[in-house]
């Protein structure tokens, strides 16, 4: 026979200070718990979104990132004329790339933060053409002039729209903004990416990578197979998603393993409380234990329905927990790419499956900091209990 639900929440209101205390322990680790999976989803999803599966990314064999490739155009040439690369009115839809790093004062602490600055030919919004210019317009080839994705002209000073900015030995003018859905290239600057070799007096025709648009995603296969056959071309090549997908890893790993670190801590502290809670409920009830064991209720009755008292408090905390931690969703906060070595701003990503795993964390330490209390409730002695009335 199983104690009635009612007995749990009727004892909880009897006992609402050491159950609120309890249940604040709870919350607060779910809370830490979800905003830390987020921040590692936000940064994620922020990288994967950057890349697409109907292009490629094309770069110097060996290469680790953009950064320390080179393909000259030559090869960039040969690379157009490859089957699987997707044409417009018989143009090759192909975008050679440089990239480069430069430093800005970030708005919110004056102190300076790497940008990517990305330099792009006039193909870059049919090769990707989620990417849409907002304000302003597209940079006139040839001439010093930027567009700058939507996060930077909100996180560093005096890149705005209309007003020059000096770096890399040259004056530039930010003619235009371009959103990028959410993904990485929202926090680069893009200008001609000859004019930005001429100013970082770099080769003219020497790119860090090249963008190819492909007929489709399975076009990549032949596209590889293509380049390879080709011992002209000292390249590797692989899908635009697949290589921000492994860009995201280390850092999403080293987040997730330490907000499960900081979670555990606070987690040890939140399943004391909870077992602090239940032992104190066993010892003031032990007479209600005693009764409940006299009318007929077994000891496996009473330590489930003390297992059942400590996962409702779990219940609770853990609602609570990420109802609490809900507004941070879509929040904008920054780091360092630590492939590119360039700041990339993001925003918090709470999705249903973290909120679930957070419910899920709060019942583990419900479970955990009510299973030994319930095991001590359903061992007392009858007699001796009874002896106290």
């Amino acid at each position: 026979m199983a104690i009635p639900l009612l007995y749990n929440l009727r004892s909880m209101r009897a006992r609402w200070v050491s159950a609120i205390v309890a249940v604040l322990g709870i919350a607060g680790t779910v809370g830490v718990f979800i905003a830390m999976l987020a921040l590692a989803r936000g940064f994620r999803a922020t990288l994967v979104n950057s890349g697409s599966p109907d292009n490629a990314l094309v770069r110097r064999a060996g290469a680790s990132s953009e950064l320390d490739g080179s393909i000259p155009l030559d090869q960039v040439k040969t690379i157009q004329d490859k089957p699987g690369v997707a044409r417009e009115n018989g143009q090759p839809l192909v975008s050679p790339e440089a990239v480069m790093i430069a430093a800005f004062p970030l708005l919110t602490t004056g102190t300076d933060a790497n940008v990517q600055i990305r330099g792009v030919s006039q193909e870059v919004f049919k090769v990707r053409p989620n990417i849409k210019i907002v304000q302003g317009r597209f940079f006139q080839p040839g001439l010093n002039e930027l567009i700058i994705g939507k996060n930077v002209a909100s996180t560093y000073s005096g890149l705005e729209l209309g007003k020059p900015i000096r770096f890399g030995g040259g004056t530039w003018d930010v003619v235009g903004v371009f959103d990028a859905g959410g993904s990485a290239f929202d926090s680069e600057i893009w200008a001609d990416s000859r004019v930005l070799n001429q100013v970082y007096k770099r080769p003219e025709n020497l790119f860090q990578s090249a963008t190819v648009r492909l007929t489709s995603p399975a076009a990549l296969s032949e596209l590889k197979d293509s380049i390879s056959a080709d011992p002209t071309l000292q390249v590797q090549v692989e899908r635009e998603s697949d290589y921000y997908a492994r860009q995201s890893l280390v850092l999403t790993t080293i987040i997730t393993i330490l907000g499960t670190l900081v979670a555990v801590i606070m987690g040890i502290g939140a399943v004391i409380g909870a077992l602090n809670t239940m032992y104190s409920a066993v010892s003031e009830r032990s007479r209600e234990i005693a009764t409940l064991r006299a009318i007929g209720f077994a000891g496996g009755s009473v330590a489930f329905s003390f297992v059942i008292e400590a996962l409702l408090i779990a219940l609770i905390g853990g609602l609570v927990g990420c109802i609490a931690v809900l507004p941070v969703n879509g929040v904008t906060t920054s780091t360092l790419n630590m492939q590119t070595f360039s700041h990339l701003a993001f925003a918090f990503r709470i999705t249903p499956i973290l909120l679930a795993i957070g419910i899920i964390f709060a019942l583990l330490m419900g479970l955990v900091g009510g299973v030994p209390p319930a095991i001590r409730a359903a061992r007392r002695p009858i007699a001796a209990a009874l002896r106290e009335l």
